[in-house]
């Protein structure tokens, strides 16, 4: 089964989490890059707004070929209780028609499930399944520390090898 790792990440914390999966699973990982400038305080209060209002952003890649692919993780920090700006954008942009999805949330606090609901409605209005997903609440996790973390979630849920 071939797998990948999509996600997007604003602090490295999102990207130390699907890294350290895409590590365990031996799966390939793809960053996804929102060109609008995302960093300091104020954009941070714009980027929630674009979030709660499920608007499109330019990425990169722009599209991201599937094919091949048999399990797909895909991985966003938590904004307002929802999906940031990019992955909602990229999923809009995927084929997921047969794909099986496992979804990952990072948050500082809460909102995390909903950001998953969220992302598992429009997964699944493409043709996609959602077969797990997990939260991780990183707000007082060093990073250093967030690969440990994920690790025992991996474990604990049983996803190291068999992923569903």
């Amino acid at each position: 089964m071939k797998t990948i790792v999509l996600y997007y990440s604003r602090t490295r914390k999102t990207a130390k989490v699907a890294k350290t999966i895409a590590e365990e699973i031996g799966a390939d990982s793809i960053e996804i890059i929102d060109i609008k400038d995302r960093m300091g305080a104020i954009r941070y209060l714009t980027s929630a707004i674009d979030a709660l209002r499920e608007n499109k952003t330019n990425i990169k890649p722009e599209k991201i070929d599937l094919t091949g692919y048999d399990l797909i993780y895909i991985g966003t920090p938590t904004w307002g209780g929802k999906p940031a700006p990019a992955i909602i954008t990229m999923i809009d942009r995927c084929d997921l028609k047969n794909k099986n999805v496992i979804l990952f949330s990072t948050m500082g606090n809460s909102g995390g499930e909903n950001a998953i609901n969220r992302m598992k409605e429009k997964i699944e209005a493409r043709g996609g399944r959602t077969v797990n997903s997990f939260t991780l609440k990183t707000g007082k996790i060093e990073l250093d520390n967030l690969s440990t973390e994920t690790k025992r979630i991996l474990e604990e849920m049983d996803l190291k090898d068999k992923g569903i």
